[in-house]
């Protein structure tokens, strides 16, 4: 056995060269923990929520974002719907996200609302993300945590559907103001809407009010009211659940165009603008 063995190395060498098996210094008496991250400077919280998917959500919360940056407020979106991201395209943004070792900077739109999402970390839009839950929820959290937000006065978070790992990531990881349900008229979705509603209540997130997605549509020619679905039990269903209905959206071809062409900034929604504004006072904006 060598001197060196045999009689350790100084403390002024550690992390010079390896710890040698005869040391009797501690090497890691010196390793700091890490620092803890600061939260993001963001005023409110809003999650985007609904039991199942295929209701629009992500159309709701694109259309929420954009109304509450026409109010004036700085606003930010995080795509936590990671197997299903369709935000950024909402937007028409088609640039990658960027970062410089320690930091993701998230993308901006053209009226300045910030977006992360995990199309903008993938080579390809439509490169399937293939991981398990847990692996998920953890993208979701280092979003939150790891991104380069600005100082903004409300996040608006489209949650994918359900009440597995993501959703309870989200609610137990970012602090929420509230979330606002998304259904349609199915009677389905009565039990789907109660499901996101008591998932909320059982992790002491305020429901700050219901969306009825696909509610009707409006005949082209005539003007007249169709309820694809059958007969709305939305109001019902509110009343039950003692909340607000925030706003019933028909079928709206033109909104579906625009994005689809990446131009959901220049939809005119005044149904989602009242709900804007209902979920702004709610949450003290």
């Amino acid at each position: 056995m060598s001197e060196e063995l045999q009689q350790g190395c100084a403390p002024s060498e550690c992390g010079t060269k390896p710890a040698c098996a005869g040391c009797s210094y501690n090497h890691n008496a010196d390793s700091e923990e890490p620092a803890p991250k600061a939260p993001p400077k963001v005023r409110k919280v809003i999650g985007v929520v609904s039991g199942k998917g295929g209701v629009g959500k992500s159309l709701v919360s694109g259309e929420l974002a954009v109304m509450l940056r026409r109010m004036g407020y700085r606003v930010g979106v995080l795509d936590a719907d990671i197997t299903g991201p369709s935000i950024p395209r909402m937007f028409g943004i088609h640039d990658k996200a960027f970062g410089d070792g320690e930091h993701i900077f998230p993308a901006e739109t053209e009226t300045g609302i910030e977006v992360m999402s995990i199309n903008l970390m993938l080579e390809n839009d439509d490169a399937p993300v293939i991981w398990r839950g847990p692996v998920i929820a953890g993208a979701v959290k280092q979003f939150w945590e790891d991104v380069s937000w600005s100082e903004l006065d409300v996040m608006v978070i489209d949650m994918p559907p359900g009440t597995g790992d993501v959703p309870l990531t989200v609610f137990q990881s970012i602090p929420l103001d509230g979330v606002v349900v998304v259904s349609t008229p199915q009677d389905l979705v009565g039990m789907i809407v109660r499901k996101a509603v008591n998932m909320a209540s059982m992790m002491n997130i305020p429901v700050l009010g219901l969306v009825e997605n696909m509610s009707y549509a409006v005949c082209p020619d005539c003007g007249k009211r169709i309820e694809l679905f059958g007969k709305s039990r939305i109001a019902q269903e509110a009343a039950e659940l003692s909340l607000p209905v925030l706003a019933q959206l028909p079928f709206d071809a033109k909104a579906a165009q625009l994005c689809d062409e990446g131009a959901i900034e220049t939809v005119d929604n005044p149904l989602m603008a009242d709900a804007a504004a209902a979920v702004a006072g709610q949450v003290g904006l």
